[in-house]
């Protein structure tokens, strides 16, 4: 079978598929990304790069479209190429939003299309509108509006689509529904799973006289994922508990929504507004994967805080360690975490609550420990990694057939 893959990013989510197809010697597997830096066996990478970026004057709500048209543009002549080498996929595999499958299928007509469908935007309902301190004006219910239209391309020219929750499939049109399968990526639980006792030591913090350990994770530090609160929630941690530390992993930058005027990052921003004791507040930046397993399996309590928006993947890892998840009482996290039977539950924009949660965690240890393998068994049985891949498998061949 070939299989072309298409990602901005090689290989997000496509990693663990990509592999095991590619370990097949009877498959041939391309990936066409814009990422030169990452390898992997038997996968022959095929590097696509805009023509240029979107004109700036273009209308401001236009721009992703354009976006998306000339990421599409650039595919659709790396798909000229690969004809041109006797390359014809049986089934095409592709992130949908950014425009590198926007005109696989004029390129090739006759091959299935499975479409990732991550997000649709909304101005009302879900994490546009959510923070009533942050009100959109009128231009920002228009651009959000033109920023689907790439992704409705995509449900309208896919012939399968799958969703990783049943909360990011809702945010879809409903006519489009019977199209997309939930079907999540999968944790690797053998990799992902409890260290009991662990102590955290890495390259330069060295943790292991710690008791208290409270524990956060995000791509960046924004306030899509709750960073400012978890913030002002570390005041009332410090006043209550001297002894407790605090880890924070993620980069000094914004992945979703807005940034702050003059390039100053929101660690700065609050920083400056709430006053912590910094020698028990540790900023790791990024993390390799082994050491980011570490933070989590040595975490007393995990905070993931997220408006009604993408579901991250850490939550589920940090679950998948036997993690006491203290999440934001928000659609994506209630998707997966039962109040008071796998982990708690809070309101998103009240920090002496967080504060309060990590109290009830940290005070009483033992009446935890069923949450936390109640957390692990809801990983296991949703969202194994051995249980969904193969189901990811068979999707593409029932496709590709």
């Amino acid at each position: 079978m070939r299989i072309l893959f298409l990602h901005t990013n090689f290989p997000a989510q496509y990693r663990h598929i990509a592999q095991v197809l590619a370990s097949d010697p009877n498959n041939q597997v391309v990936f066409c990304t814009k990422n030169q830096d990452v390898s992997l066996p038997n996968i022959y990478k095929a590097i696509f790069e805009p023509s240029r970026n979107p004109h700036p004057s273009t209308h401001h709500y236009v721009r992703p479209l354009e976006s998306a048209v000339l990421h599409g543009q650039a595919v659709y002549k790396i798909a000229e190429q690969l004809k041109a080498r006797q390359f014809i996929p049986d089934v095409i595999c592709g992130h949908s939003g950014w425009g590198p499958t926007l005109f696989v299928k004029d390129a090739f007509p006759n091959t299935p299309l499975i479409c990732y469908f991550e997000w649709f935007y909304h101005a009302r309902g879900s994490d546009a509108d959510f923070d009533p301190s942050d009100p959109l004006n009128i231009d920002d219910i228009a651009r959000i509006r033109i920023k689907n239209a790439p992704i409705l391309i995509d449900l309208y020219s896919c012939d399968r689509g799958l969703s990783p929750t049943y909360w990011q499939r809702a945010q879809f049109p409903p006519e489009f529904h019977s199209k997309i399968s939930v079907l999540h990526d999968g944790v690797d639980t053998e990799y992902f799973k409890p260290k009991p006792g662990v102590k955290l030591v890495l390259p330069n913090l060295d943790l292991s006289g710690v008791d208290e350990l409270v524990t956060y994770v995000a791509r960046g530090m924004e306030p899509y994922r709750g960073f400012p609160q978890f913030i002002e929630a570390i005041a009332y941690i410090q006043e209550r508990r001297p002894n407790c530390h605090v880890v924070i992993v993620g980069s000094e930058r914004v992945c979703y929504g807005k940034s702050l005027p003059d390039g100053e990052s929101y660690k700065e921003f609050m920083l400056k507004k709430v006053p912590l004791d910094l020698s028990r507040v540790h900023f790791t930046g990024s993390l390799p994967y082994n050491q980011y397993l570490q933070v989590i399996q040595a975490s007393s309590a995990h905070v993931y805080l997220t408006r009604p928006f993408v579901l991250s993947w850490s939550m589920i890892e940090a679950m998948s360690t036997g993690c006491l998840v203290i999440g934001s009482n928000t659609a994506p996290v209630a998707e997966v975490i039962q109040d008071g039977e796998n982990g708690l539950l809070v309101d998103f924009f009240a920090p002496q609550q967080i504060a309060d949660r990590v109290d009830q965690v940290l005070d009483h240890p033992t009446r935890m420990a069923e949450l936390r393998a109640k957390a692990r068994e809801k990983v296991l049985e949703r969202y194994a990694l051995a249980d969904l891949l193969p189901k990811h498998l068979e999707m593409i061949e029932s496709v590709a057939g």
